[in-house]
This record gives structure tokens, C-alpha cells and sequence, in this order.
């Protein structure tokens, strides 16, 4: 009976001789590529900041370097499409360099076929950044804040959320009985922390020819009642004929969903959500009447795929450019090269990106339409290196 090294050694002689050489050459330049734009990605992004705590907070180095370690998943997967596309541009180049391709074109290898080992390393690229995207950079972030937070010494509110924001629609019933579809609560607080609301104020538009307004210091959900409970507040009724009247209280029950709590408890960031979290958040969000942040969010869970889809783009592109006939791309034109395509398609997906938030484009085809058409550019380039 086999061991499990024998099986794999045996799983790998199944793969074609030419395109374990190829993999073989294309793996030592992707792991030195993630390295290099890991730890550029890191000085820039959060080493720079850790290192003024320490001198100006006193940070513990210890508490700094567990943030570090904690942050690393979310550069990883940042460095994983721009090492694909550094890797298979200098892998390639040099073997086009050393007439390596020109030797395997003599026997009638095609640059697609050449290219084949490249673009399932980048699928594999791909896949790796949607897992590490949603099962691993949500919850790592979020206790790179808390560590942090705590050494600081600031507040930790695992429950948080400034300015919420939620309306309730229905039907509304009119003066001569009849009933239309519009606005029947409007709910807003100026900070949520720990459960309790702050500064809260309540419209409701839900009688006929009433409107009420509900002013409170501090309102919280009372979970046995499954009603907001108010303190320390006021109400004002507006009534048809046109007077007004009002009643301060020290307590007040209110029958209203749960909603604005949830919403208050939303990351302000789509990229520390999981795609479920996302979908839940954005549905949540339909609900409340929020079309502009469910839009929002609608583009970002978009991206959340098509982020990793960016490796297989630049496989594709990097390949096909360093497998031209008589290519001489040094490491250093590599990696201006790279530079170059790196910002010239994150510039072009921050602008449909920019869009599908406005509404002018669908969530789907803001997302994806930098995708197609750098695949259409990464074909072309493809069928020029094939002549």
C-alpha cells in the first residue's frame, strides 16, 4: 500500500513533463513576488503607523508585532494577483530570453499551450484569494482593532455605530380611508454603544392626519417587551385640525423592529464582512429603504469576486506578454512593467467601481466589465505572441 508522499509523487507523474518544467519555473519567482509586495504592501500600509505608536503612544513592541502578524492576511491577499502577474512576466520572459520558447515553438508547441500551466497556477491564485478574502481577512482584521484598541486603552464597543439611519415603509392610511404605499417611521440616533442608543429621535407617520414626533436622551431594545424602550424624553402630536401637544416622560415603550440595531452593528467596511455577512447586510438594507447603501454594497459583494479574478487576468496578461517570440524583459523592466498594468487596471476598476455606487452602471457589470476587458486585452496579447 502506498504512503500518502507516494501518492502524491504518483498523482504528479500523471502531469505532463512539459508542464511540471513550466510550473517548476514559474514557482520560484511567484513565491519571491508575494514576498517582495507583501512586505512592500506592509511598510506602507500599517508598519509606518505602528511604528509612530511606539514612539508616540508607547506602544508595547509586542502588542505591535501581534498587530502586524494580524493585519499580514489582509496584504497577503493584496500581493497575490501582483505576484501572478510579476511571476509569469518574469518566468516567461526569461525562458523566451534563453530561446527555451523558441525551442519548444520549433517542435510545434503553441503559445497557448505554453501559456496553459501558467493560467492554472493563476486559477489556483484565484481561488486561494477568495478564501483567504472571506474566511480569513474579515475576522483577522477585526481583532487587529481590538488588540489595538485595547492596548491604547481606548473603549472597545464590539456593538458600535455613529448616525443610524432607519426608515420603515408601508402602507400609510389617508384622511378619506384609503391606504398608499410610503413612509411610516423614521428612526435616527446620533451614536449607538453597548446596546443603548443616544440622542434619539422617532417620526412616526403611521396615523391618518397624525404626525409624532418622539425626542429621548437615550433609547435601548428591551428584548422581553420586543419594543424600543425610551428614557428622558419628549413627545410631540401634530393633529389634523392643526394643534399641537406634547408630554415629556421618563420611560416610553415603543412597538418597532429590532432593525436599527442591526444596522448600527454593520462594519462600515465592506471588505471586514464574509460574502454571507454582505448579502445579510445588503438585504438588510433593502429593507430599511436604504437603496443608496444597498447599491453600495451590492458593487462591493461583486468585487469580492472579481478581486480574486484579478490573478487570473494578470496570468493571463504577464504569460502571453513574457511569451512573445524574442522577448529580452529584465527583472527590473518586469517589475515597472507590472507596476504599470497593476495600477492601470485598479485605476480602471475604481472607475466602474465609481459608477455602480452613482447608479449609472448595474452592480454586476460595474464589477465585472474591468474583468472582460482586460481578459480581451490578455487575448490579444495572446494571439500576438502566437505569430
Amino acid at each position: 500500500m502506498k504512503t500518502l508522499p507516494q501518492r502524491i509523487q504518483s498523482q504528479l507523474r500523471r502531469i505532463p513533463l512539459l508542464d511540471r518544467w513550466l510550473l517548476g519555473e514559474l514557482i520560484g519567482p511567484l513565491l519571491f513576488a508575494i514576498a517582495m509586495f507583501t512586505v512592500l504592501a506592509l511598510t506602507v500600509g500599517v508598519l509606518v503607523e505602528l511604528v509612530r505608536l511606539i514612539s508616540e503612544f508607547n506602544l508595547p513592541v509586542l502588542i505591535a508585532i501581534q498587530v502586524l502578524l494580524q493585519r499580514l492576511p489582509s496584504f497577503l491577499v493584496l500581493s497575490f494577483p501582483m505576484a501572478t502577474l510579476l511571476a509569469t512576466l518574469l518566468a516567461y520572459g526569461r525562458l523566451s530570453t534563453n530561446s527555451e520558447l523558441t525551442a519548444l515553438r520549433s517542435v510545434g508547441v503553441t503559445a497557448l499551450r505554453m501559456i496553459i500551466p501558467a493560467l492554472a497556477l493563476a486559477l489556483v491564485m484565484s481561488i486561494l484569494t477568495f478564501l483567504f478574502n472571506d474566511v480569513v481577512v474579515p475576522p483577522s482584521n477585526r481583532s487587529a482593532e481590538v488588540t489595538l484598541s485595547r492596548a491604547l486603552g481606548k473603549t472597545i464597543a464590539s456593538e458600535k455605530g455613529d448616525n443610524i439611519i432607519f426608515p420603515r415603509f408601508g402602507r400609510v392610511e389617508q384622511l378619506d380611508g384609503s391606504t398608499s404605499k410610503g413612509l411610516l417611521q423614521l428612526f435616527y440616533a446620533h451614536k449607538f454603544r453597548e446596546g443603548t442608543m443616544s440622542r434619539v429621535t422617532l417620526l412616526d407617520f403611521s396615523r391618518a392626519g397624525f404626525t409624532q414626533m418622539l425626542l429621548a436622551e437615550t433609547a435601548e431594545w428591551n428584548q422581553q417587551e420586543a419594543k424600543w424602550e425610551f428614557f428622558n424624553g419628549q413627545i410631540l402630536t401634530l393633529t389634523p385640525s392643526g394643534s399641537t401637544t406634547s408630554a415629556d416622560f421618563d420611560r416610553y415603550l415603543y412597538p418597532l423592529s429590532a432593525a436599527p440595531i442591526r444596522i448600527a452593528k454593520l462594519p462600515k467596511d465592506a471588505r471586514n464582512m464574509t460574502v454571507a455577512e454582505a448579502l445579510k447586510a445588503e438585504q438588510l438594507l433593502q429593507d430599511s429603504g436604504d437603496l443608496k447603501g444597498a447599491r453600495k454594497l451590492q458593487v462591493r459583494i461583486q468585487e469580492k469576486f472579481t478581486f480574486p479574478m484579478a490573478c487570473f487576468v494578470f496570468g493571463l496578461i504577464g504569460a502571453s506578454l513574457g511569451s512573445r517570440p524574442n522577448n529580452r524583459t529584465s527583472r527590473g523592466q518586469g517589475f515597472a512593467l507590472s507596476i504599470v498594468m497593476i495600477l492601470t487596471y485598479y485605476l480602471l476598476a475604481f472607475s466602474f467601481s465609481a459608477m455602480g455606487v452613482k447608479g449609472t452602471l448595474p452592480p454586476i457589470l460595474a464589477a465585472w466589465s474591468p474583468v472582460l476587458i482586460s481578459l480581451a486585452g490578455g487575448g490579444f496579447l495572446l494571439r500576438q505572441a502566437s505569430r
